[in-house]
């Protein structure tokens, strides 16, 4: 009975207990090896495939805390962010399941055999209590799982980490390791990271002077409601010097409080550092990653500062960025980028600080489209070309849109067509598009210099040099597979550091890769060439129909249906593509995490990108090019003629195209799937633990629920890539076919202004909180914005040369008007063809035309027939050509040429902070020599000092030794002063 109370206690006295029943009990006389023993989570002893359950263990792991009562112990933080002590805070929290085991009564039979061939166990008498249990494989599993949290979670103690843990008093349920970062630990860890902190030194930043003061004075006047209110740095033309945190200067350091002096973002990221190079034998786990991917834990988070809403009057940061940035009724103001890098990390910081500026890079450009297409409104009327299409006086019969049910038709009855594409077709769009040429040039260096200007206020310079001293973790799936390899080449005992995956070990995922991403571009044109089957199909069926209405909007309904139709598909592949891009990085087993990510991000943008703008490239470059002519048509699936553009031409449908299709990601994708998805993930993950969860009253648990609880109940935070990826799209959607639709960069400003707030929303209450991350730009998004500006500028040229009408309207007023003027473009652009050469049964049946018909017209420059080249291209038609060619190399070159020029004018660093970093730089310099000069005067004071006191002999030796106990030498010789004493580590 001793023995038993002693077992409630701790794994030691199980020991001591063992001892005593080997020697009451004379049947079990058997050494440690033939009785191999475990003791598992719940308070028993395995033995080969049995358990004995002795008495329930209920411990708190809750270690250098002295003189704490269990009553004391019971009680929860009141805050949610501290231990049970209320004193140290909760910097990192990490959550798994558990799962016990149900006995089941009954003695064991006499002789039941072992799984490992070990001799049979005979049934102990006279111990009670004991029961045998047989263990399932889940049971096995589970103990496995146990046995690893134990070995990490001592691992995380000898790195002197501070944990506190809930007991387990369910048979099953969710249990919170809480971990804490005592400062012995944060300050060796922040000078290994090489984290900059705050110095005692401040220096005075250079205000700029003349109208550009002036100038900002009265911008800070005008924007003074549109600031957030948080708070500001009281003195903002003082700047407090950085430096490397060091433990041997730590004098330097302004230390008010080692409490507060490592804020909770700092915090949290020094213990995600040591959770990633924490290993375990168990199975191999090298850090957290490797355990969460094996269902050993199920997360691992830091804590939000607390609730972001609610009555009380405790305000945190939280809260703070819900009241004035997470919220719609905030559009209007600025984004507090200081406090979200603060609260979320240089990473995520740099995200919103650039959507912000792209944001506020669409106004002008939402201005300027917007006037070109009020241009187009107020200039249709006096269109010539629109009014000749009109009138009815002229009469052009046009040949049949389609063989045998189709007849004849007038030019005139597609009037509204040809009025509307004027808004999209005049000499305004080629202005619109160098303009946006240039303003994706202006964007991209601006952001370049408030890129700077953030890494200079948030230290980031020089983080190139402290990353390379600092060593980036491999991802576990990476040493897995590193592993498996020294196993498979049995060179485990001569394991070498230099070891790595080769090429040849890789060769299997390039292959997959090459061959899965080639059949996921070829699945996006098979959608694309779907969608023309369909509208040439559907456009031949209409036509056979008896209803008047039908016919005559045949071309509407068609392309109406066919864009909803081709959104649809470019939606669910835009899911399928980001889950295949994913898979395909994965099996490529990328060393490191930036390396993985790199990598996805190049797979999914090249997929979307080929998915989003497939339809549309067709429309604008391949669309009525390879139609044929008539009596000479080209066919699909040997009945149905290839279809034509609308008689106002293509660009038209190419903003139909373009607007719908950018409309409906930007609503359907952006906004209802980031708004819903999240949500029902959230209701089926709290359907699903209370389905599996058993439902008993657990003593220990607090009325309100922890910050711990509210947290897990969030989305995990899976990065920035979606956020990432869906605005880079949208930038194409903007830049690449501007000149079709100039009111794109309008619908992106009010998507932007909602898609701020709600990314804000999602990261302030939707998302646990992510783990800060330190990086100095945006990273490979850069280079795919500025090659989506580059290729902006080559499509948008052919756009203007190919699709619109721009080129055949200048080369006819220039070269072939007789006075100059646009009367007579659209008989010039229209060519005859004689009805009597039609292929027999193409002919119209039923002709509703009052007389009949010689001769037919259709849209091309071709030879008439009376021609002795009848039907050959004529010579307008290479005039055109040469012209259009003209007009893109003309076009490219000087947009390109602007672009450079703007590149070379404005300075990627502002002057102002390059003149800032070098002033830091010598006041780090003056400062550091300043210390060390205060130092050799203290100890040259103190010399001098005991050779007086030396020479007089008042003094002692006792007392001179005491003299030199004030001055304290570093291991390196270095002296610390009387200043510097209350901050020792």
């Amino acid at each position: 009975m001793v023995a038993a109370n002693s077992f409630k206690n701790s794994r030691a006295a199980f020991n001591e207990w063992k001892v005593q029943v080997n020697a009451s009990v004379s049947d079990f006389q058997m050494n440690a090896a033939e009785f191999p023993s475990r003791l598992m989570s719940d308070g028993r002893i395995t033995i080969g495939a049995a358990s004995w359950k002795g008495s329930e263990r209920e411990m708190i792991i809750n270690n250098y805390v002295e003189g704490i009562q269990t009553g004391v112990r019971d009680k929860a933080s009141p805050s949610g962010l501290h231990f049970r002590d209320s004193k140290r805070k909760v910097d990192y929290v990490l959550v798994y399941h558990y799962r016990k085991r149900l006995a089941r009564h009954g003695r064991a039979e006499p002789q039941q055999q072992q799984d490992d061939g070990q001799r049979a166990l005979q049934e102990w008498p006279g111990l009670p209590g004991l029961e045998v249990v047989e263990l399932s494989p889940l049971d096995t599993l589970e103990e496995e799982r146990q046995l690893q949290r134990e070995e990490y979670e001592c691992k995380l103690l000898e790195a002197g980490l501070e944990i506190e843990k809930d007991p387990e008093n369910k048979s099953q349920g969710v249990s919170f390791v809480r971990i804490h970062a005592p400062w012995q630990v944060l300050s060796r860890e922040a000078e290994l990271l090489k984290i900059k902190m705050p110095t005692k030194k401040m220096y005075e930043i250079t205000e700029e002077r003349g109208i550009l003061k002036t100038l900002n004075k009265i911008w800070c006047k005008l924007t003074g409601p549109l600031q957030p209110q948080v708070p500001q740095q009281e003195n903002t033309k003082m700047k407090t010097l950085s430096y490397p945190f060091s433990r041997e200067k730590i004098y330097l350091y302004n230390i008010k409080d080692k409490d507060t002096f490592f804020d909770n973002a700092t915090r949290s990221r020094i213990v995600r550092e040591i959770l990633k190079r924490t290993s375990t034998k168990a199975r191999n786990s090298m850090g957290i990653g490797t355990l969460i991917a094996n269902n050993v834990y199920d997360a691992a988070y830091p804590l939000h500062d607390g609730e972001y809403e609610g009555q009380n009057d405790d305000t945190n940061e939280r809260k703070l960025l819900y009241q004035e940035w997470a919220r719609y009724g905030v559009f209007y103001k600025f984004q507090p980028i200081d406090l979200i890098r603060k609260y979320f990390g240089e990473k995520i910081g740099l995200y919103f600080a650039w959507l912000g500026l792209y944001t506020e890079f669409l106004i002008p450009s939402s201005v300027v489209g917007t006037i070109v297409f009020l241009y187009g409104c107020i200039t249709m009327e006096s269109d010539i070309p629109s009014k000749e299409m009109c009138d009815q006086r002229n009469a052009f019969t046009m040949c049949p849109l389609c063989d045998k049910f189709c007849d004849y038709w007038n030019l005139s009855s597609a009037c509204a067509t040809a009025r509307a594409s004027h808004l999209f077709d005049n000499p305004a769009t080629v202005f619109f598009s160098i303009f946006m040429a240039l303003w994706a040039t202006m964007f991209l260096e601006q952001w370049k210099r408030l890129q700077m200007r953030l890494s200079y206020f948030w230290d980031l310079t020089g983080l190139e040099e402290e990353e390379k001293l600092v060593k980036e973790h491999p991802r576990p799936e990476y040493e897995t597979k590193l592993l498996q390899k020294k196993l498979k080449n049995k060179n485990i005992t001569t394991e070498s550091s230099d070891e790595k995956l080769t090429w040849s070990d890789r060769m299997p995922g390039y292959a997959a890769n090459f061959g899965l991403i080639l059949f996921m571009i070829m699945l996006a044109f098979s959608a694309v060439f779907g969608i023309i089957v369909y509208r040439i199909t559907t456009a031949a069926a209409l036509s056979f129909s008896t209803n008047e209405t039908t016919r005559s909007n045949v071309r509407v309904t068609v392309t109406a249906t066919a864009v909803i139709i081709n959104l649809v598909v470019v939606l669910i592949l835009d899911e399928i593509y980001g889950a295949v891009a994913k898979w395909l990085t994965e099996i490529e087993i990328p060393k490191t995490e930036k390396t993985f990510e790199e990598r996805l991000i190049l797979k999914a943008f090249l997929l979307k990108f080929v998915n989003s703008y497939a339809s549309i490239f067709y429309v604008a470059f391949f669309k009525g090019r390879f139609v044929g002519r008539p009596g000479h048509y080209v066919y699909v699936f040997e009945g149905y003629r290839m279809e034509e553009c609308a008689p106002g031409g293509c660009l038209m449908e190419l903003c139909i195209q373009l607007s719908i299709i950018m409309l409906g990601k930007q609503l359907i994708q952006n906004n209802l799937f980031e708004i819903g998805i999240p949500k029902l993930k959230k209701l089926f993950r709290k359907l699903k633990d209370e389905k599996t969860e058993v439902k008993e009253m657990d003593t220990n648990q607090s009325k309100h629920p922890q910050q711990w609880d509210l947290d897990y109940i969030l989305e995990p935070f899976t990065g920035l890539t979606p956020e990432y990826m869906e605005m880079i799209i949208q930038f194409g959607f903007v830049t690449l076919f501007v000149a079709s639709f100039p009111l794109a960069p309008v619908f992106a400003l009010l998507n932007n202004i909602i898609e701020v707030r709600l990314d804000a929303k999602k990261f302030v209450t939707e998302l646990r909180r992510p783990d800060t991350v330190r990086e100095k730009d945006i990273g490979i998004w850069y280079n795919i914005l500025s090659g989506i500006g580059k290729l902006s500028v080559i499509i948008n040229a052919f756009v203007i040369a190919v699709t619109s009408d721009f080129i055949p309207r200048l080369m006819y007023q220039y070269a072939y008007s007789q006075n100059g003027t646009m009367h007579g473009f659209i008989n010039h652009t229209l060519s005859y063809f004689n009805v009597s050469q039609l292929k027999a049964g193409t002919q119209p049946e039923n002709s509703l035309f009052a007389q009949e018909v010689a001769f037919c017209r259709f849209k091309d420059y071709r030879e008439p027939p009376w021609s002795p080249h009848q039907y050959e291209f004529s010579k307008q038609y290479w005039a055109v050509l040469s012209a259009r060619l003209a007009f893109v190399i003309l076009f490219q070159n000087l947009v390109m040429f602007l672009s450079v020029l703007v590149d070379w004018m404005i300075a990627d660093i502002p002057k102002d902070i390059s003149e800032q970093i070098k002033k830091e730089k010598t006041a780090l310099v003056d400062f550091f020599l300043k210390e060390e000069h205060e130092k050799l005067k203290l100890i040259e004071s103190f010399i001098a000092h005991d050779k007086r006191k030396r020479r007089s002999g008042t003094k002692s030796r006792r007392t001179r030794a005491a003299s030199f106990s004030q001055c304290h030498r570093s291991p390196k010789g270095s002296f610390t002063s009387f200043s510097s004493q209350h901050t020792v580590v």
